[in-house]
């Protein structure tokens, strides 16, 4: 159960990151908003689905 938990946050992320790069955002954003979203998985993403580039949040 844990490994399917894993899979579905790792196609997450890897979808907000493409997301984030095909973004309207600056150079520096784009990066801040990858770095969050690498170095904090589950937490980078929701923030980023809330308040990212492009995301419900601007």
């Amino acid at each position: 159960m844990e490994a399917i938990f894993g899979i579905l946050i790792l196609i997450a992320d890897i979808y907000a990151i493409i997301k984030i790069l095909q973004s309207s955002a600056g150079g520096l954003k784009k990066i801040i908003w990858v770095l969050l979203v690498l170095i904090l998985p589950v937490i980078g993403l929701i923030l980023w689905y809330f308040a990212g580039p492009g995301g419900k949040g601007g």
